[in-house]
């Protein structure tokens, strides 16, 4: 499979996004193209690992953007600063990058950000994979608080400039088993994320729902995520006006859990029920 892997948008790579890209390879080739946007302590390269070649074997021209301060894109530097709406301004640059209006499909904090896009803007489709609610992250640390309160203690930590442990990404990410190999890789990959961005999304900047688009939405969550669980998963169903979709026997990382490619086989379907 044939990548490119750009800054797309740099003058200077300081100043640059980084933008992974797989064109399609199918003979049929969706008109729309797709935007990836990844979760806290991620990067673009959460995408890259299953769902951006399987969807471009599939005729997709399939993108997953690295938000500032993430992967190989701008911002490293001043990643504390950032907020959800400079976030927000990462997705319009990447959007006037593609010749079409694209399909977003966020995880987790990208899903929080591609709600607070659309108050902005509009989108063909949005798929949002164990989002935030649109209520925040208030619940997602009650419940950590009573269920796994270590984890709790351990993404505080993170936080505060501690690097994350492998046990502590697997706990939050993973509930299907993850060989040692692929959960080295991916915490050699993981990162801090802002402060400022953390609390945007827990108090100070939540999405006026009223404010967003209503573009056909598909709403998925994972039975046993530690971090947004099932009942936030349909708070967000629930604001936009759509019901849930939770996938058995898995985890935060839905992209990343060995049964990633039933996810992938849904958002494909689901797609193609939009006439997209």
């Amino acid at each position: 499979m044939q990548k490119t892997n750009a800054v797309l948008s740099a003058e200077t790579p300081d100043s640059a996004l980084e933008i992974i890209s797989y064109p399609p390879a199918s003979a049929h080739k969706h008109r729309m193209p797709l935007l990836f946007v990844h979760g806290a302590y991620l990067g673009g390269w959460c995408w890259e690992e299953h769902f951006l070649p399987w969807f471009a074997e599939r005729g997709w021209d399939a993108h997953a953007v690295s938000l500032s301060g993430h992967g190989n894109s701008r911002g490293r530097e001043h990643l504390d600063s950032l907020s959800i709406d400079n976030y927000v301004s990462d997705i319009i640059e990447a959007v006037d990058l593609l010749p079409v209006p694209p399909i977003l499909i966020g995880h987790s904090m990208g899903g929080m950000v591609v709600q607070k896009y659309l108050e902005r803007a509009a989108a063909p489709a949005v798929v949002l994979m164990a989002s935030v609610p649109p209520q925040g992250l208030i619940y997602s640390a009650l419940g950590l608080l009573f269920t796994a309160p270590q984890l709790l203690g351990d993404l505080n930590r993170i936080m505060g400039g501690g690097e994350p442990s492998a046990d502590s990404l697997r706990d939050a990410l993973f509930h299907q088993p993850v060989t040692a190999e692929k959960l080295d890789r991916y915490w050699k990959h993981s990162q801090a994320e802002s402060h400022r961005a953390i609390w945007d999304m827990t108090l100070y900047n939540l999405p006026h729902t009223a404010r967003v688009y209503r573009a056909p939405m598909l709403v998925l969550g994972a039975q046993y995520d530690s971090l947004i669980s099932p009942g936030q998963v349909q708070m967000t169903a629930d604001a936009y006006g759509t019901h849930p979709e939770i996938f058995l026997n898995m985890g935060h990382a839905m992209m990343l859990e060995r049964d990633w490619e039933q996810v992938a086989v849904r958002i494909d379907e689901w797609l193609a029920g939009q006439g997209l």
